[in-house]
């Protein structure tokens, strides 16, 4: 182990906690073996305090999950991929204002 001044060197505490958080995520995976952080396995990034779980590009074109641990970012994620996997209610009235209007047209 590489050690500056008598301290545990950056790249080494980098690594401890990169793999404390694929456990974590991989534990989060066993519990929740059908959740969408568990099948399409989002990109873990750590800033300053917050996890944050990506799937895609960027956080502007992506899925993102941000939470205080690893297990909130997935759920965060969890919820956004089902979000959008639902119609919204703006959807929802124009479908119905277009059956509405094919009905009325036959």
């Amino acid at each position: 182990m590489k050690k500056n001044n008598g301290h545990i060197s950056r790249e080494r505490r980098a690594m401890d906690y990169a793999l404390a958080a694929m456990e974590q995520m991989e534990l989060y995976c066993q519990a929740h073996p059908g959740s969408p952080a568990a099948v399409r396995r989002p990109r873990l990034f750590v800033r300053g305090e917050l996890w944050i779980a990506l799937l895609g590009p960027s956080v502007e074109e992506g899925i993102v999950g941000i939470g205080s641990t690893v297990a909130a970012a997935l759920r965060a994620f969890d919820a956004q991929y089902l979000a959008g996997l639902r119609p919204t209610a703006e959807m929802m009235s124009d479908l119905r204002t277009t059956r509405s209007m094919s009905s009325a047209a036959v």
